[in-house]
């Protein structure tokens, strides 16, 4: 029985890999910050029949994140699957002078990634199976502050350590997706109806081809075909022409942002 983690597990993206990886058998160790939420997403997952434990921690604290790597390290209980996940909209400006945001940003979606992927490859590699998911950004192939700079790190960390784990039986995914219908926008303060309809995805089939291509061992997974052309586009244009566009995205999305 294989038993996968899922950090930021209650909501969004990371509540959507929660119910298909139950539905398809797994059982499921949620990790997230909100006790009442983990309890209410482990009822519905229990109803799918699968075992569920809850692990509340904050992963921008070091002793929290120190209990999931515990976890993670049971080899009476091993992990089969890491879902990181867990993250947050990055807003403040680069020039701000308090890098509190950035620094939080930082830990959560850059140090916890290493710590955690780093803690399940162990134990995957010494059974010679398991899957890791990093959940990043396109936003990584764009300019647009310390979030694109952070999910470009964790596309880049996934495929080093993709290739330290070459031939070991565990694959290690970088998913990349673009815009989700999820609460993740609403909490950033971005108004949906600044981004075109055409570029905005749903969880379901997001994760779905996720799971398929860590299934396949691809290491870098971007959902639907109009994502993929643009994210071939971004790969292919002048820097400076990424830079333009990244500047009109990030103005948009400024005059958009709740204060």
């Amino acid at each position: 029985m294989t038993i996968a983690l899922v950090t930021g597990g209650t909501s969004g993206i990371g509540a959507e890999f929660a119910r298909q990886l139950a539905r398809r058998g797994d059982d499921l160790v949620l990790v997230a910050r909100d006790v009442e939420r983990l309890e209410s997403m482990a009822v519905e997952l229990r109803a799918l029949g699968r075992e569920v434990e809850v692990l509340p921690a904050d992963l921008g604290n070091r002793d929290d994140v120190a209990k999931v790597v515990a976890r993670l390290e049971d080899a009476t209980r091993p992990i089969g699957v890491l879902v990181n996940n867990a993250g947050f909209s990055v807003h403040a400006s680069l020039v701000d002078g308090d890098p509190d945001r950035h620094d939080l940003a930082f830990e959560v979606m850059g140090r916890t990634v290493l710590v955690l992927a780093a803690a399940a490859a162990r134990g995957m590699r010494e059974r010679g199976h398991g899957a890791i998911i990093n959940v990043s950004s396109t936003a990584g192939f764009v300019t647009m502050g310390s979030y694109s700079a952070i999910k470009a790190w964790v596309t880049s960390y996934t495929e080093g350590l993709a290739n330290e784990l070459h031939g070991s039986g565990v694959t290690v995914t970088a998913l990349c997706p673009g815009w989700v219908h999820t609460e993740f926008h609403d909490r950033a303060g971005i108004k949906k109806s600044s981004i075109p309809d055409a570029l905005w995805l749903d969880a379901g089939p997001l994760v779905r081809s996720a799971l398929r291509d860590a299934s396949r061992g691809r290491v870098v997974s971007i959902p639907s075909v109009r994502y993929k052309l643009l994210i071939w586009f971004a790969r292919h244009l002048p820097k400076s022409a990424v830079r333009a566009i990244s500047r009109r995205i990030s103005s948009s999305r400024r005059d958009t942002v709740s204060v």
